[in-house]
């Protein structure tokens, strides 16, 4: 029988009288790792600090190998063994990477530090693990990923064998997310129990091997990973069945709204031709690199394009300029919605009137209570959970964050609605409430673009799709061909030019003959 090396017993936590934690039992066992799994707002974070001594529970127990952990004390957790790694991670970015890796236990030779020694000891460390990462490196000088690493290896210097994760890849890159995985896995084989916070079914399938779910507090669901499908966790998730995220699509019009024609982005490979109705949801799907966001950035006028035209209800858009593009009746919301889309230190009332503070505006001077009633009418037609429109946006939770930047634009008329990946780094409750958000204004008379790596997205939201290679459409899938049940492959097919003979074919046969 495995050995139970960290217990939770009856864990309850509440907040100013709201319960975040009810009665949690969980269970880690020696060399697995638990993808702790739920929506923001579920507890995983509380709990975790719970674990790692940050937060003292209101009721229930933690143990290491049946040793009781003090309550709300940070350094009996690590003690035993517990280690921590926040999402906002705790490095010290002035200092190198051997100095982080030993701050508080550094190594010394009488009363002088002796740094040789402790290079030369965070060099064979990083080295057991493949990090190729100089121990001399300034830790601001390295990209998250490789940071968020150093603190994993940090955990594992200091002999922790529980190692807890709190969504790491929230803000790392595709190519770091590998180096992650490596690191996580080369930790199970050696025996430590790795906990793993994160809303994304790709990474539960990568790394778990059990899955842990939290909804509103509750232990729902705990189970090894290959005892359960990817809706049955969703199921858990989100408290409903999977197909329940996508709302029933509105029936388009018939008159063109977008019309795009020969429109020549500067880099891509060719000009693109295509019309989006009234009511009409247009999915772009495609590989990375595709151009899909540097079609949507151009016929906003954000990226450059060399020719062709933008037309919005039959009127042409000056090319290259986006406030001719807002004027025309065109929003955009980018990928990245803390880069490019919302201020994350300004308020909601702020950031929602963001795109037209010229329509709040009077002999140079805001119209204050004009402003606030229309924010606060947006923001209620989305149902944004915020304190208020004082609330800084970078507090709320990435959905309501996505919120704010979709419904600031309905202070004005919206003809025209592109999107970039709207769902990205939204937990799947949320995602539902973005779906939902999207098929209204749809069913309200707008057009609607959007660019989408979520196959289901596509699937779930659009009325045809565009599949993009080289920043060119390759294939168009209507509603039929997206209810395949080989739309996936038909998509990677066009996408990669699969089903293409090379050129030079012919000529290849009559030389080998």
């Amino acid at each position: 029988m495995v050995q139970t090396l960290l217990e939770c017993s009856g864990i309850t936590k509440s907040f100013g009288g709201v319960p975040v934690l009810k009665g949690v039992d969980l269970r880690l066992e020696p060399g697995t790792v638990t993808a702790l799994a739920g929506e923001n707002g579920a507890g995983k974070s509380t709990l975790m600090k719970i674990v790692s001594g940050q937060y003292s529970a209101d009721d229930g127990t933690v143990s290491v190998h049946g040793s009781a952990l003090a309550p709300g004390n940070p350094r009996d957790a690590v003690r035993h063994g517990v280690a921590i790694v926040p999402q906002e991670l705790a490095s010290i970015e002035d200092m190198t990477v051997y100095e982080n890796l030993f701050v508080g236990r550094e190594l010394r030779r009488g009363p002088f530090l002796n740094r040789r020694a402790m290079i030369a000891e965070a060099r064979e460390t990083l080295g057991v693990f493949d990090v190729a990462i100089s121990p001399t490196a300034r830790m601001g000088s390295l990209p998250v990923g490789l940071r968020q690493i150093v603190e994993i290896v940090k955990a594992a210097r200091t002999g922790a064998r529980v190692v807890m994760l709190d969504e790491p890849t929230s803000a790392i890159s595709e190519r770091e997310v590998e180096g992650l995985y490596r690191i996580v896995r080369r930790l199970r084989d050696q025996g430590v129990a790795m906990v793993y916070t994160t809303h994304k079914m790709a990474e539960i399938r990568a790394i778990a091997d059990r899955v842990v779910v939290l909804r509103d507090g509750g232990l729902i669901l705990d189970t090894p990973i290959d005892e359960v499908t990817d809706d049955e966790i969703v199921t858990a998730m989100i408290g409903r069945e999977l197909d329940a995220l996508f709302p029933q699509r509105p029936e388009p019009g018939t008159d063109t709204v977008l019309e795009v024609r020969d429109l020549q982005v500067d880099g891509a490979s060719g000009p693109v031709s295509f019309s989006v109705r009234a009511g009409e949801i247009v999915g772009l799907a495609g590989l990375v690199g595709a151009g899909r966001t540097e079609l949507l950035e151009a016929i906003f006028g954000a990226r450059r394009s060399t020719s062709g035209s933008v037309q919005v209800r039959g009127r042409p858009v000056k090319r290259n300029q986006p406030a001719a593009a807002i004027t025309a009746g065109m929003a955009m919301v980018p990928e990245d919605r803390k880069l490019n889309g919302a201020v994350l230190s300004m308020s909601v009332l702020d950031n929602g009137s963001l795109p037209r503070l010229s329509a709040f505006s009077l002999a140079g001077w805001l119209r204050g209570k004009a402003r606030s009633t229309a924010v606060s009418d947006v923001m209620s037609s989305v149902r944004l959970r915020s304190r208020g429109l004082g609330q800084e946006v970078g507090t709320l939770s990435g959905g309501n964050q996505q919120k704010v930047v979709l419904a600031r634009w309905l202070t004005g008329d919206v003809s025209v609605l592109l999107l970039d990946e709207p769902t990205r780094g939204v937990d799947v409750g949320a995602r539902s409430e973005i779906y939902r958000i999207i098929t209204e204004f749809a069913a309200n008379g707008m057009a609607v673009l959007m660019a989408s790596s979520d196959m289901p997205e596509i699937v779930g939201l659009s009325h045809r799709a565009f599949v993009m290679r080289a920043g060119q459409l390759v294939g168009e899938l209507d509603r039929d061909a997206l209810d395949h049940p080989a739309v996936q492959e038909s998509v990677f097919r066009l996408a990669t030019a699969l089903d293409e003979a090379p050129t030079d074919a012919p000529e290849n046969q009559e030389a080998a003959s």
